[in-house]
């Protein structure tokens, strides 16, 4: 199951992590995030141990968002090191994101 991540944890989750991180910046009230948060919750399980799969919700974390320039949601960000190593705005297949958090692996 992805991870709640909220503005208070995103350093210790996301920017401090030894794995990549996908974070799926979303809103309860967007419709296209409806559609991709069945896919992120199937990445977080293919990626179970090897990657960490959360979402940010843009509402409730606006800071975090502000830091990112989310400006349109869904969108993606694929995190190495505590840096960004890919985005991905709005909905994209399974296997685009997968391909794209593999390559980070």
């Amino acid at each position: 199951m992805a991870l709640e991540i909220t503005d208070a944890s995103f350093q210790e989750v996301v920017l401090s992590s030894d794995k990549p991180v996908l974070v799926d910046f979303w809103a309860i009230w967007c419709g296209p995030c409806r559609i991709l948060g069945p896919i992120v919750e199937e990445i977080a399980k293919d990626f179970e141990g090897k990657a960490i799969v959360g979402k940010v919700d843009v509402d409730n974390n606006q800071q975090v968002s502000v830091d990112y320039g989310i400006r349109n949601i869904p969108t993606v960000l694929i995190f190495k090191n505590g840096e960004v190593v890919d985005k991905i705005v709005g909905v994209a297949p399974k296997e685009v994101i997968a391909e794209k958090l593999s390559a980070h692996l």
